[in-house]
């Protein structure tokens, strides 16, 4: 059985902390405990994408969306859509202090499949799988 949450957010700083607290409610509700890791990695990917889509996503519509889906055999798997075209990088932070550059890489080392669809002239949706 898929249990599937999505919904919409402003492109808001704001909107991170609302968006962890709905997926992390949401795998919580459906059995998810911080023992079996998948709940903390993808509340963690999830705040990291949805801060990529306010950063650097083309939001004309206001919002951009968050999904996850709760798969049959307990994996998460993330939606992150916004209207940009642009395919999120990979960057190699400047210093150890910088705060930027290191979303990506973090998606990269916790998901253990991750990747982006284009939505026709609407956008782009990054996608991850998390096993606990």
């Amino acid at each position: 059985m898929l249990r599937r949450d999505a919904f919409r957010l402003p492109p808001h700083p704001a909107s991170v902390p609302l968006a962890r607290t709905r997926v992390y409610d949401h795998l919580s509700a459906w059995g998810h405990t911080a023992d079996d890791g998948a709940l903390d990695d993808t509340v963690l990917l999830v705040s990291e994408l949805a801060t990529n889509a306010i950063v650097h996503g083309y939001v004309a519509a206001g919002e951009f969306e968050v999904a996850v889906t709760v798969l049959a055999d307990g994996a998460c798997f993330i939606e992150v859509s916004d209207e940009s075209p642009a395919e999120p990088e990979m960057h190699k932070p400047d210093a150890w202090e910088d705060e930027h550059g290191r979303g990506m890489r973090l998606l990269d080392a916790t998901a253990e499949a991750w990747g982006v669809w284009r939505r026709g002239g609407c956008g782009k949706t990054v996608w991850a799988l998390v096993r606990g």
